[in-house]
């Protein structure tokens, strides 16, 4: 999904950095863009609920149609629903691109994944959206290993800021990575309070 607004002034109207580039300007200036963003607005239930589905569905760069249909899937499976819509968001081909550190962004892993760059079990898979069942392995089609941009992931410049999630099985010098099971909430690094994104849904 494109996204036209620029990604700081995104950031700053949610409170979160976006991406690593955004980190300095939402430290500098923690407050919404715009003449009127250092005024003090009163927040109704309905705003506070509203921006944080708004977070959860641009820190996955989703539309709101894929977000609310991932919700309704979430609602009838079982455990709980907020945990369990994480999860299926987490398991979408791009999310696990971006964390395996293939990508240095949710938005240019979408990129690379939409290019045709991206397979799964072997074959080349270019839907952002399609779900990762536990064991696939995600690769980085041959023909596309010499690109700069995997040339960078494989030497590691993506997972500067850590180790990678224990969910996933990652060998970037081999540009691959294997979903080994379902994440539970605590192991994401998404800041978002799901239950208020449950509540907005279910008002």
């Amino acid at each position: 999904m494109n996204h036209p607004r620029p990604k700081v002034r995104l950031s700053r109207a949610l409170g979160i950095p976006l991406t690593a580039k955004c980190v300095r300007y939402v430290e500098r200036r923690p407050y919404p863009p715009g003449v009127h963003g250092r005024q003090r607005r009163k927040t109704s239930d309905y705003q506070v609920r509203l921006l944080e589905k708004q977070r959860l569905r641009h820190q996955y760069n989703v539309s709101e149609t894929q977000l609310r249909r991932t919700f309704d899937e979430a609602a009838r499976g079982a455990g709980k629903t907020g945990d369990r819509l994480v999860a299926l968001l987490e398991r979408r081909l791009d999310a696990v691109v971006h964390r395996a550190g293939l990508a240095r962004t949710i938005y240019q892993a979408r990129q690379l994944v939409a290019h045709g760059h991206i397979t799964v079990d072997g074959r080349k898979v270019d839907r952002p959206s399609y779900r990762l069942r536990p064991g696939q392995l995600v690769g980085v089609r041959e023909r596309s290993r010499e690109l700069l941009p995997f040339q960078a992931a494989a030497a590691g410049t993506n997972r500067a800021d850590g180790p990678g999630q224990p969910y996933l099985d990652v060998d970037l010098a081999g540009l691959r990575a294997t979903l080994l099971r379902e994440p539970t909430r605590n192991e994401v690094p998404v800041i978002c309070d799901e239950q208020l994104v449950v509540e907005y849904y279910s008002r």
